[in-house]
């Protein structure tokens, strides 16, 4: 799923070339990957139609202000509405894309000839239509940026300090802290040396100062590589991200750790995700 590296990565891709652009239409092929900010869940019927009828609408003749990324979603700013899309597994937004049918969601064509496609091919990822007042109560929701420098070390251990729960699953509690995912959050823990598994109450507040500059300086450098690919994500244009060179443990069970030669093992046993880890320099 693409997390901060890479949806940061579409989104300034998608802002650097669309900001100012003017929409021409929206059409609408795949109506159940439509969302509202609040619910989250896919309406049917009458109630999908009526939301297919107020996206095309918000698009039709709406100037795209700007495009930024909260989590892992992208917002695609319009006049009066703002686009949230997340594209999950295998959600892509591309710019003048060949055309595909099976695959693809969404389709905005703007005034200068260019298009914007959001395709999912497993149709996982969704497309929410906010006002302002849904787009605030969605951030909202949603807990501080690790980037943001307003996001203190000490207000990062007391996160930590205030959940019994495995420090890996605080750190991908989009609540508590967004835009982290399993790579990321396997790969911080990595760097700063502490056991996925340790409950995060026990994390020092040293220990998450260190995890902090580790879990910044892992996100920043993915970003410069524009995020990792194993096998979906591509960026607006449709190439890969290059940071899967550089991970040091996920995808990498039973591998020697690349710090202590021992060799690095895998579990699902938090949250059913793949956390790998190494038992000898992780405590």
């Amino acid at each position: 799923m693409p997390e901060l590296p890479e949806t940061e990565t579409i989104a300034r891709d998608l802002d650097g070339a669309l900001q100012g652009a003017v929409v021409r239409s929206a059409t609408v092929l795949r109506a159940d990957v439509l969302r509202t900010p609040a619910s989250g869940r896919r309406p049917r019927g009458a109630a999908a139609a009526k939301l297919v009828a107020a996206l095309q609408h918000a698009c039709a003749k709406a100037t795209i202000r700007r495009v930024r990324r909260r989590a892992k979603s992208i917002l695609i700013a319009l006049d009066e509405r703002t686009l949230i899309v997340t594209p999950r597994f295998t959600g892509a937004l591309l710019i003048d894309a060949a055309r595909d049918d099976r695959y693809d969601c969404l389709r905005i064509a703007l005034g200068d000839g260019r298009s914007l496609t959001y395709r999912d091919v497993r149709r996982l990822g969704t497309v929410a239509l906010a006002d302002a007042t849904a787009l605030e109560a969605w951030e909202r929701s949603l807990g501080p940026e690790p980037l943001d420098p307003a996001l203190t070390s000490e207000r990062f251990s007391g996160i930590l300090r205030a959940s019994g729960r495995a420090v890996k699953s605080v750190l991908m509690d989009q609540r508590r802290l967004a835009g982290v995912g399993n790579i990321y959050a396997n790969e911080a823990l990595w760097r700063a040396g502490l056991r996925p598994a340790r409950a995060a109450r026990r994390v020092t507040r040293d220990e998450a100062a260190r995890l902090l500059d580790v879990l910044r300086a892992t996100l920043t450098e993915s970003i410069a590589l524009r995020g990792t690919t194993f096998r979906d994500y591509q960026d607006a244009y449709g190439a890969r991200g290059g940071f899967a060179d550089r991970l040091a443990v996920y995808g990498r069970g039973a591998a020697p750790c690349l710090r202590c030669d021992a060799t690095l093992r895998e579990s699902h046993a938090i949250d059913g995700r793949s956390t790998v880890w190494c038992a000898e320099c992780q405590r």
